[in-house]
């Protein structure tokens, strides 16, 4: 599980590609979801500007702290702040890529998408009321897969993580019972299980556990071979994580609708579409202290915008679609300012 502990190891600090800092050099932190891409990228425009990323996977929530504490130039977590969090804080909010929640299994004899789970049944064995694999709710949904009679060993986040707000808004939106003794939140209290830290964290558990199930973002499950399972959706329709069924819960998202477009795409419906698609969104300051490293910061995102998509793509993360793109960029030019109202970056094309 070399990878694993790499990247495990990159993410405690920053991203593993960058150089010392200098001046002009973006710092960032939050969100472990998008940390895959967000290296990638980072690798590709320093090789294309000299201009490095210092980026810290440390969970939404230290994103969230480290963005309104000063610290870094921006902040990046997969639960949106609200209308009147970003009010209160001066913050602008905008998501940069998409990407899809998938549940991961270490069971003997089971393959990459042979294991089914469908929302309800997903609930209850993070709730504790499914307690082994040969359970008959789990048997129902895979009549041809030899299921153990073993103890079901739950992986969980034990940060303040967006990755964790999306599984348990999908979780609570399917199953009343999830809702009422679990709710919606960064950090939860979890009724049992093992927890760790960051998707890493629970990568690298669910690796070496035998019979757990985790939740982690695809690129992790895909990156360090797990196995991650099919979740049937909202439509009854039993489908497996690609950058299609990502991209279907995605397509009727109506972007505009709240602030910061902070738009939640669990449950979403239709045939291909997969249960627990997310975003991922950045937090900026609409006035900033450092102009020079916010300017750059948004320089970055624009090139990624108009130049990561297929490396996005490579992961099975999902491009943040061109007209999104369009409203985000008049954002910074509405909003991002420095301290004489003039804005810091405006896109000419």
């Amino acid at each position: 599980m070399r990878l694993i502990h790499t990247v495990a190891a990159a993410a405690l600090v920053s991203a593993a590609i960058i150089a010392p800092a200098s001046a002009v050099d973006i710092s960032g932190a939050g969100a472990t979801f998008p940390y895959p891409i967000y290296a990638k990228w980072a690798d590709a425009y320093k090789k294309e500007t000299g201009i490095g990323l210092n980026y810290q996977s440390i969970g939404s929530g230290g994103g969230i702290k480290q963005i309104q504490n000063k610290t870094v130039t921006f902040g990046a977590s997969d639960a949106p702040l609200k209308g009147d969090d970003l009010n209160k804080h001066g913050l602008v909010q905008f998501p940069m890529v998409m990407g899809g929640i998938v549940p991961v299994v270490n069971l003997e004899g089971v393959k990459p998408g042979e294991l089914v789970i469908d929302g309800p049944t997903l609930a209850k064995i993070f709730l504790a009321d499914i307690k082994s694999w040969d359970d008959p709710a789990i048997a129902k949904l895979n009549p041809n897969v030899k299921l153990p009679n073993q103890a079901i060993a739950v992986v969980h986040r034990s940060d303040g993580s967006g990755t964790t707000f999306n599984f348990v808004y999908y979780l609570s939106d399917v199953s009343a019972d999830f809702k009422s003794k679990v709710g919606v939140n960064t950090s939860v209290q979890w009724p049992a299980g093992i927890g760790a830290k960051g998707n890493e964290g629970v990568a690298n558990n669910v690796a070496n556990t035998k019979g757990s199930v985790g939740y982690v973002e695809y690129a992790y499950a895909k990156q360090n071979k797990l196995t991650f399972t099919k979740m049937v959706n909202k439509d009854g329709k039993a489908v497996a994580p690609t950058s299609e069924t990502f991209q279907a819960a995605a397509a009727n998202a109506d972007w505009k609708s709240q602030p910061g477009f902070g738009v939640i795409l669990a449950n979403q419906p239709g045939a291909t579409s997969w249960p627990m698609t997310a975003a991922t969104w950045i937090l900026m300051y609409r006035v900033p202290q450092d102009v020079a490293n916010s300017t750059e910061a948004l320089k970055f995102f624009d090139w990624a915008y108009k130049t990561g998509g297929r490396m996005a793509e490579e992961l099975d993360y999902v491009p943040m679609p061109a007209n999104v793109v369009k409203d985000v960029e008049g954002t910074w030019a509405a909003e991002i300012k420095d301290a004489n109202g003039k804005p810091l970056y405006s896109v000419t094309n």
